[in-house]
């Protein structure tokens, strides 16, 4: 969108008006109350930094947290016990 303005002023009301509303979570989603620390070498964060900026990703600790949940969730279902074992089971 390019907008030319007359004045300081009107750019200044515009730019107010143009400020993104925060979305309020539901008090029914428990606050996160625990954190957690992960240490990473400067090649690591280029490496990450890089990978949001390419697909425009904002909110970094969202990510991390459904990059790393997503991952686990998959693992536990393949883990998962199952009565026979796979071998059996393709026969």
């Amino acid at each position: 969108m390019l907008c030319i303005y007359r004045s300081k002023a009107n750019f200044a009301e515009n730019m107010a008006n143009n400020v993104k509303k925060r979305v309020k979570v539901p008090t029914s989603t428990p606050k996160r109350k625990q954190r957690m620390v992960c240490l990473m070498s400067e090649e690591e964060v280029r490496i990450v930094d890089c990978y949001l900026k390419k697909y425009k990703i904002t909110n970094k600790a969202r990510w991390l947290r459904e990059t790393v949940l997503t991952f686990i969730h998959q693992k536990m279902e393949e883990d998962y016990p199952t009565l026979f074992n796979e071998h059996d089971m393709r026969r």
